[in-house]
């Protein structure tokens, strides 16, 4: 059986996505829903 070499990604989609949700569920935490909207219109 032949197996294949795997190389190592310069860009990790799955971590660079997740390290964004936990930096943004950090930003909000404690926000009000007011606070929320203009988060999020900003």
């Amino acid at each position: 059986m032949k197996t294949k070499n795997k190389s190592q990604k310069k860009f990790d989609t799955v971590q660079t996505f997740r390290e964004i949700k936990e930096k943004i569920a950090k930003e909000i935490a404690d926000m009000n829903l007011a606070e929320l909207k203009a988060y999020l219109k900003k």
